[in-house]
């Protein structure tokens, strides 16, 4: 009998978690729908308590979604569930995850607390949330580093309490599968009641192993998988999704089992996951890496070009990895690049549509041949996830080897040209100097990282950037163009953009 696994994103919540990520609310929509359309069943939109930038995101992505659980983590007291629901109220269906520490080391060092006080605080938090809600979880936290009788104690009584899904989290990557499939299959054995609810995984990648972990557990009677996309999330993060979804499809001689998941929309997920956070996806990452499905060696290129199956397990489409025929250029009208987008998956407003057929037609005048790579990127650039206060008009730059990197800058603000220039250690840092006195704000950049999107010397640079004011709040920036130091320039006041727009919502927070 074939079972169904539940996959239970936590991008927004746990992946944001990553260093240097900072989604902002548009950025986080936008994933969700993209998460909804890759077919994810729960999308753990963030921790409302947390911040009011968080509750607001989180409050955005339960009433943009359709079709898919928006959850809403909290702590075991109260004020945070409280602030959870009023997050993920509009949700066509809405769930809260509620949380506490179970092992004698969080239990001793972090929360202070007895064995008697968490099962405690764990009873009362359900129960306030099951006031809410009728789909409430509950995670025990490092739950494989509790003792066991007093974890199997919990469980029990946070089903008797209203709990629908018990989550079974290693939350600091200590298990290896053998041990933990055995372990999750006693706790499926042994823990009164535990037949009434889901039983969900969250596993952490520290060792390497978060995803074995995971699927170990599915063959041992867990029904839900927790992950990230990419496998971000703390540390060295959680368990790759895509992975998980596609070792349970590949391999259905070992897993009887299927998720709801679109596949062919993981490919996709991955790019928009990675663009919007910064982080980039290893080459040799399983699924999604840009090596997933290449092949160099001359013994593996003949056998795939007789027979894809001799070295490819995977059909590439089939994750959405496929290349179109469809050559576009300076004579593809904008009925084809409507068209090209529809088949790649974008629904663009018109406005959008309109500023990106302008750009690619000034990108074709550069290039020969647009690819899908070329399309994607100019897409998601103009696709705006933040008013944009500063747009770049012009940019000039002085440099070389017996000269002062110089750069003169000059934005539109509401139709008003602001120019200025300066000097800095090299074009980039000339640049980044211009920006900040043209706008007034003295930004710090953290980080900068090139990628080539397409091959050849007219290729597109993506400059991809970080920036922060007060050492906390990050905002990444993301330019596209030929010339890298235009694309950089971009990039830059992308991040600024983002910077001036959050500001402006505290502002508006404070106010209310």
């Amino acid at each position: 009998m074939s079972h169904r696994v539940y996959i239970f994103d936590t991008t927004l919540r746990d992946g944001e978690q990553s260093p240097g990520v900072s989604l902002n609310i548009g950025e986080k929509v936008q994933i969700a729908r993209q998460l909804a359309k890759l077919g994810v069943d729960i999308i753990e939109a963030g921790f409302p308590i947390s911040s009011p930038g968080d509750f607001e995101a989180v409050r955005a992505v339960a009433r943009a979604v359709k079709g898919v659980t928006v959850a809403g983590l909290a702590r075991t007291n109260f004020q945070d569930i409280d602030r959870a629901w009023e997050a993920v109220r509009h949700a066509e269906q809405a769930r809260i995850h509620t949380f506490i520490a179970t092992s004698d080391i969080h239990m001793k060092h972090k929360l202070r607390m007895s064995r008697e006080q968490v099962l405690e605080a764990a009873v009362a938090a359900v129960k306030r949330a099951k006031g809410y809600t009728g789909d409430v979880e509950f995670s025990a936290e490092d739950a494989s580093r509790t003792e066991p009788a007093f974890l199997f104690q919990i469980i029990a009584a946070a089903i008797e309490a209203g709990a629908t899904v018990i989550n079974i989290p290693d939350t600091v990557g200590y298990a290896v599968p053998g041990e933990w499939g055995s372990f999750i299959e006693t706790i499926c054995r042994e823990v009164p009641g535990i037949d009434r609810v889901v039983v969900s995984v969250h596993c952490h990648n520290d060792l390497g192993l978060a995803v074995a972990n995971s699927l170990a557990a599915v063959l041992n009677g867990a029904r839900q998988v927790e992950g990230a996309i990419n496998g971000i999330g703390e540390r060295a993060g959680n368990a790759a999704l895509e992975e998980v979804v596609m070792t349970l499809h590949t391999r259905k001689d070992r897993f009887d089992h299927f998720t709801g998941v679109h596949t062919e929309e993981i490919y996709r997920t991955s790019r928009l996951v990675s663009t919007l956070t910064g982080m980039k996806v290893q080459s040799n990452k399983a699924i999604v890496g840009n090596n997933a499905f290449a092949h160099e060696s001359g013994i593996h290129q003949a056998g795939v070009l007789k027979d894809r199956t001799t070295y490819e397990i995977m059909n590439p489409a089939m994750v959405g990895v496929a290349k179109s025929n469809l050559v576009m250029g300076k004579h593809s009208g904008r009925h084809a690049f409507r068209q090209r987008l529809e088949d790649m998956g974008f629904a663009l407003s018109d406005e959008e549509l309109n500023k990106s057929f302008e750009r690619f037609k000034k990108l074709a005048d550069k290039k020969s041949d647009i690819t899908d790579d070329d399309i994607e990127a100019i897409v998601e650039e103009e696709m705006r996830l933040v008013p944009h206060t500063y747009t770049l008009d012009y940019l000039q730059i002085s440099s070389g080897t017996t000269v002062v990197p110089t750069a003169t800058i000059g934005l539109l603000k509401d139709e008003q040209r602001l120019e200025e220039a300066a000097c800095g250690n090299g074009p980039v840092d000339a640049i980044c100097r211009a920006v900040d006195k043209t706008t007034g704000i003295n930004c710090t950049m953290i980080s900068w990282g090139i990628n080539a999107i397409t091959a050849g010397k007219d290729a597109l640079g993506d400059v991809t950037l970080k920036i922060t004011t007060d050492g906390q709040r990050v905002y990444t920036g993301r330019g596209i163009s030929t010339d890298v130091l235009e694309a950089s320039a971009k990039a830059y006041v992308n991040a600024v953009n983002k910077l001036v727009w959050e500001v402006e919502q505290d502002k508006k927070a404070e106010q209310e």
